[in-house]
């Protein structure tokens, strides 16, 4: 296994992601909820170690 690069920088509800190639995806997150501009899934965490989560078809 690989020794793999990320980086994560955040200006408010927005976080963008980075890899070692350069940008990789954006996300929006405001409190619990958050939205990934990749996976174009909605995510809300809840109490405890869980979370929900909601995919997007690409179509």
């Amino acid at each position: 296994m690989g020794i793999v690069y990320r980086s994560r920088k955040k200006i408010g509800p927005l976080v963008l992601n980075f890899t070692e190639n350069g940008y990789s995806s954006w996300s929006l997150k405001i409190g619990r909820w958050s939205w990934n501009s990749k996976t174009r899934a909605h995510r809300v965490d809840l109490p405890g170690p869980l979370s929900w989560k909601q995919n997007k078809s690409r179509s």
